[in-house]
């Protein structure tokens, strides 16, 4: 009871703190000393220390299993385990919120103290930006989404979290994707700061290049993380299914990657200068629509938070302010940049970029459709439809080709003005791309010619890359292993779809399943009790082509609070493939409705990410050698 009040009152605080820091930066910004007041260092650090506090509250109201806040009552239970406990702070929507302020308060002191080098009226601004932003969150989460409600009289046990969100993966996957949405608010005030002082240049595309890069790596290992837990944990069976959360998460890492790509043009050609402000502007306005649709009820998704529409009308004024608030400050600001020539040579690296960031405002186009047209067409027929694979695959992949030639020939291009060196090494590597693309795809599917071309291209990008690892050594060795962690990832996923292959039945214990001169056994159930589940084990023995015998061994699992089943897959990992099992009981009789998968390549789809974020990673540290 004492953490809610604390928690509480340190919001508060934080929130009068928010104001008092606003007052102080304006008084600063009119003064002309040279450096930033250390008062405003200091209450915004006290900011950051209330919100804090607030969320530490919260987690030891948790671990505490304090039923009198509303918040734990709703998404915790006594029996469940304590990282479990520790998790469910933020595994829900108002812990969500508060970790969303946290972040925001961490990076904006993080931001004053590592940009002391800028200008002082540009840091003041981008202080000032973010801090409208911060107080829009305290007041949501105060006015909308308290996460220290009291409740009276105290209950004796809590509603307990959802099951299938009492998972490792999940439990780090929020945390790590709010740093890269997060991070993007910082990108938004300082572009909008820079553009009031018309300080969009080649200094501060360097200085801003940093804040891009950790947002990227955080969103690319945030994503990458909630996918590998959709892959065992929901059942599935793949690693990306166009699920409207899955999309929103998406839409910022393609405007980050297409902002990254412009921030090194304007740090050698002091070009793309609204561009960049425009890619800006729009990575946080597509964090922000994901906040609002995953909050506000209108997408239908497991990983929504179902809440009133008082929250979701809340943060969608909140979106049309900031939204309005940027768009004002570009039109008033943005003249002098207008006036740059953004004309290229046809054949040089900047052309390259540019063309491969329309390609990615293509994808995003058809992302943000898909994902978006539903709710539009619900409000206004009330006919509900939904957008699946099928119509992200038909419209993404035809141009996918087309992208991954630019993203291998770009690279190899000089800037300003170049020529295409080393042709005939070039023509030679991708004529062995089509020939190898088309010898392993000959006898694998009936649609050769489209799968060749893709394939051809990823090969070609794969092989281009690693050549230049090898030739260009330490040049350039972070861009090199980015590309070639994404050809590796386009590899591994055509692969993946299309050699995989799934066998749906029906099955008692102690029946036998034979298909394509393999055979799967249903040995035996066992059960046992947890601590806050019971578990049904099914045991069975999958005998492949080759006599190789395989043991799987998925679970149903019946959690005591609240009351749910869930269904736990067996997944045996190897380098080249998964072998992945999830099983149902069909009500009213003794049999069990088995998926039994074999994913080519899965490892090698995480592993690509890992090493796309790794050359992201790299670049924060480039070396004077790099170039």
């Amino acid at each position: 009871m004492l953490a809610n009040q604390i928690g509480y009152y340190s919001l508060i605080l934080g929130l009068l703190f928010s104001f008092l820091l606003c007052s102080v930066a304006i008084k600063d910004f009119n003064n002309n000393y040279k450096g930033i007041n250390q008062n405003v260092f200091t209450l915004s650090f006290l900011q950051l220390i209330f919100v804090v506090v607030s969320f530490l509250s919260l987690i030891l109201s948790f671990v505490n299993s304090d039923f009198s806040n509303e918040t734990v009552f709703n998404n915790s239970h006594t029996t469940k385990p304590l990282f479990y406990k520790i998790s469910g702070t933020w595994g829900n929507h108002e812990g969500s919120l508060l970790l969303w302020l946290l972040v925001l308060t961490l990076f904006i002191y993080l931001f004053l103290i590592k940009s002391k080098q800028q200008p002082k009226k540009y840091r003041i601004l981008t202080l000032l930006f973010q801090q409208i932003i911060i107080i829009g969150f305290f007041l949501f989460v105060l006015m909308t989404s308290n996460p220290f409600n009291y409740l009276y009289p105290i209950p004796n046990e809590g509603l307990g979290l959802n099951p299938i969100l009492q998972d490792p993966a999940l439990a780090v996957h929020p945390p790590i994707l709010y740093l890269g949405y997060v991070g993007s608010s910082i990108i938004f005030s300082a572009s909008l700061a820079a553009v009031t002082q018309n300080y969009i240049s080649k200094e501060w595309a360097q200085h801003i290049k940093k804040w891009v890069l950790v947002s990227w790596i955080f969103l690319s290992i945030g994503i990458m993380l909630g996918s590998i837990w959709a892959y065992y944990e929901l059942g599935w069976g793949g690693f990306w299914f166009w699920d409207p959360v899955e999309n929103v998460s998406l839409m910022p890492w393609l405007t980050l990657t297409a902002l990254f790509h412009c921030v090194l043009v304007l740090e050698r050609r002091a070009t793309l200068k609204s561009w960049v402000v425009i890619l800006s502007i729009t990575t946080f306005t597509l964090s922000m629509c994901g906040t609002f649709l995953v909050r506000s009820g209108l997408l239908n998704s497991v990983h929504t938070f179902a809440n009133n529409s008082t929250r979701g009308i809340f943060i969608l004024t909140l979106l049309f302010v900031l939204i309005f608030l940027s768009l004002g400050v570009f039109f008033l600001f943005d003249k002098e940049n207008n006036k740059d020539s953004n004309s290229f040579f046809w054949l040089s690296k900047e052309t390259s970029i540019l063309i491969n960031n329309w390609f990615m405002m293509y994808f995003l186009s058809v992302v943000l459709i898909g994902t978006v047209y539903p709710i539009f067409l619900d409000v206004i027929s009330t006919e509900k439809i939904s957008v699946g694979p099928p119509f992200y695959h038909k419209l993404i992949a035809p141009f996918l080709g087309p992208f991954l030639l630019f993203m291998a020939l770009g690279p190899k291009l000089k800037w300003i003005k170049s020529e295409i060196e080393n042709k005939n090494s070039l023509i030679i590597l991708f004529i062995i791309s089509i020939a190898l693309a088309f010898i392993i795809l000959k006898n694998l599917t009936t649609d050769l010619l489209f799968y060749t071309l893709l394939i051809s291209a990823a090969l070609f990008l794969f092989f281009t890359t690693l050549k230049e690892l090898f030739v260009q050594k330490l040049k350039n060795i972070s861009q090199t292993i980015a590309h070639l962690g994404f050809s590796l990832l386009i590899l591994s996923i055509l692969f993946n779809n299309i050699l995989s292959t799934e066998i749906i039945t029906n099955i008692k214990v102690g029946e036998k399943y034979n298909y394509n001169k393999s055979e799967i056994f249903f040995e035996k159930i066992e059960e046992k009790k947890e601590s806050n589940f019971n578990s049904i084990i099914g045991y069975f023995k999958i005998t492949d082509k080759k006599g190789k015998i395989i043991e799987l061994k998925p679970e149903l699992r019946v959690y005591n609070q609240p009351i749910i089943i869930t269904s736990e897959a067996d997944i045996k990992t190897t380098l080249l493939k998964d072998r992945f099992l999830v099983m149902n009981l069909v009500k009213g009789n003794k049999y069990f409705n088995i998926r039994y998968q074999i994913k080519p390549f899965m490892l090698w789809i995480w592993t690509s990410v890992l090493i796309l974020s790794f050359g992201g990673l790299m670049s924060l540290f480039k070396k004077k050698n790099e170039k």
